[in-house]
């Protein structure tokens, strides 16, 4: 287990929020089955269809591709040290293991501050579609392994951006 950051002078602490389609939505898409969404009886009343969930773009001569992402949990307090961007397009993450992660992110644009990070703690029901150029951290699986599906981008193109974020942000609980 790595150790866990201590709360220094420079790190500031970042409250955690529940993920919902209104609070993510400068960032994304929120992917859950509910009923504020379109949804419609297919396949003769035997399955419900919840219809166009996310703006998947593939960019400039991209495609879409899936992948499974095995996350590692993350311990508690987490120190928020860096972010990543996609800038040519989305990438959307849909849980399979039902468990809760966290979500941490920040506008498009320039680099973030630690002013500009949100936390949101996503149900195991919830996935979430990052719009192209949205600052984000990787995967934060919380407390078990989890896999989660991605709908990601392949294609010519530099299509991954990291910076560091200084001071840290800390998450000190969900």
């Amino acid at each position: 287990m790595p150790p866990r950051p201590a709360m220094s002078d420079t790190a500031r602490a970042l409250a955690v929020e529940p993920l919902s389609r209104a609070a993510f939505a400068p960032f994304g898409d929120v992917i859950e089955a509910s009923d504020a969404v379109r949804h419609f009886t297919i396949n003769a009343g035997n399955t419900e269809r919840y219809h166009d969930l996310a703006q998947v773009e593939p960019g400039p001569e991209g495609r879409a591709i899936l992948s499974i992402f095995r996350g590692q949990p993350r311990a508690l307090p987490f120190a928020v040290t860096m972010m990543e961007r996609h800038p040519l397009a989305s990438q959307a993450f849909i849980p399979m293991s039902g468990k809760p992660y966290l979500v941490v992110v920040a506008p498009a644009g320039a680099a973030p501050a630690v002013a500009d990070l949100r936390v949101f703690l996503a149900r195991g029901d919830q996935g979430v579609n990052y719009a192209p150029g949205v600052w984000h951290h990787p995967l934060l699986a919380l407390d078990t392994v989890c896999d989660f599906l991605v709908v990601d981008r392949a294609g010519p193109g530099h299509n991954c951006d990291e910076v560091a974020v200084a001071p840290p942000g800390l998450i000190l609980s969900v």
